[in-house]
């Protein structure tokens, strides 16, 4: 993953001027070289570390969709159940509230009396 430039820059002519220009222009390029390389070698360092830490997460993942995996066939297998338990209670209590309307409304009355006074 190495990336280096490099320009040829023009020999410098006879001007002084020229020539510091010149002389600026090639401690640049060799700083910004050296600073590419650094950037390379530290990437090169960091692969291993970046791999080792993917496969940590991969093997997490694996180990929580493992675990998931189970408890979720459990949880619908008693979702089905807790429905069709509240099926018939449902059932059940539409049956004995249409055999007696007064005493289930009696039943009510009192239950509402006594959670009023608990809550209070």
């Amino acid at each position: 993953m190495e990336t280096t430039v490099r320009t040829s820059l023009p020999p410098a002519s006879g001007n002084s001027g020229d020539g510091a220009l010149h002389k600026a222009a090639s401690t640049a390029h060799a700083a910004v070289d050296r600073a590419a390389g650094a950037a390379d070698h530290a990437a090169r360092k960091a692969m291993p570390i970046i791999d080792r830490a993917a496969e940590f997460a991969h093997q997490a993942v694996d180990k929580a969709a493992d675990v998931a995996s189970p408890t979720a066939e459990w949880l619908g297998e008693q979702g089905e159940n807790l429905m069709a338990t509240r099926k018939k209670l449902v059932d059940g209590t539409s049956k004995y509230v249409a055999e007696n309307p007064l005493k289930s409304l009696a039943i009510a009355l009192v239950t509402g009396l006594l959670i009023g006074r608990i809550v209070r």
